[in-house]
């Protein structure tokens, strides 16, 4: 079955671009130029991917990427011509997946797509298949609903922060880095990401599924080397 993939984008040149390279690899390509159009047309396209300029009219990419991730778990890649380290934060704190800083080959371009879609395939084909329920302590992990409970109450969690959460747990107390989770997660074949990424989605994880993010006491950090999930 063909993606669907909507960009986001009010500069047509770039956005002609992308379309034409998306095209060649046979994806269904949706494009919308101004933030408010974005919105309307995740609801009518439901696209399986959105590739999302920041700097647009109308609603910004912050604004665009907060709506969506109030009833959708689709990824979403930002795009950003600025290099400052409070964009990319700003935007992978918001519910984004990952980021491209403008300019960027079609080869990167592709590279990131093909590996969103890859790891959301993935979750599809798991959801039917896996009966598999983690417990550990007041936190409950049903991998076969995508859902996370703490004290038994539901947690909205990104398809990102779910995927890194079941990993993680799934191999508790043993320690990844940075990188090796950008392969096992993010999944990247090559080092196209940026270890802030993973800084920031952890974060975010643990200020949904700890007590105290502070002094977390499931996703532990190893200094120097990566992070792990400790058992309870």
């Amino acid at each position: 079955m063909t993606a669907t993939i909507l960009i986001v984008e009010d500069e047509k040149l770039i956005a002609e671009m992308i379309q034409f390279n998306l095209e060649k690899q046979g994806y269904d390509v949706h494009v919308a130029y101004d933030g408010i159009l974005a919105v309307q047309k995740v609801e009518v396209v439901k696209p399986d991917l959105i590739l999302l300029d920041i700097m647009l009219p109308g609603l910004n990419g912050f604004e665009v990427c907060r709506q969506v991730r109030k009833n959708h778990s689709t990824p979403i890649i930002m795009l950003t011509a600025k290099e400052t380290e409070s964009d990319k934060v700003q935007g992978l704190n918001l519910g984004a997946d990952d980021y491209i800083t403008k300019p960027f080959s079609p080869q990167e371009l592709l590279a990131r797509v093909n590996a969103q879609l890859r790891r959301a395939n993935v979750f599809n084909i798991q959801e039917q298949v896996n009966e598999n329920k983690m417990q550990f302590g007041n936190l409950a992990i049903d991998t076969q609903k995508y859902e996370v409970y703490k004290d038994q109450k539901l947690i909205a969690l990104t398809i990102r922060e779910f995927e890194l959460l079941s990993f993680l747990a799934s191999n508790a107390d043993k320690v990844y880095s940075r990188s090796d989770l950008l392969h096992e997660v993010w999944g990247y074949k090559e080092f196209f990401g940026d270890d802030r990424t993973v800084d920031v989605t952890v974060r975010r994880l643990r200020e949904k599924i700890e007590e105290m993010p502070s002094a977390p006491q499931y996703i532990i950090t190893k200094r120097g080397v990566g992070y792990y999930f400790r058992r309870r």
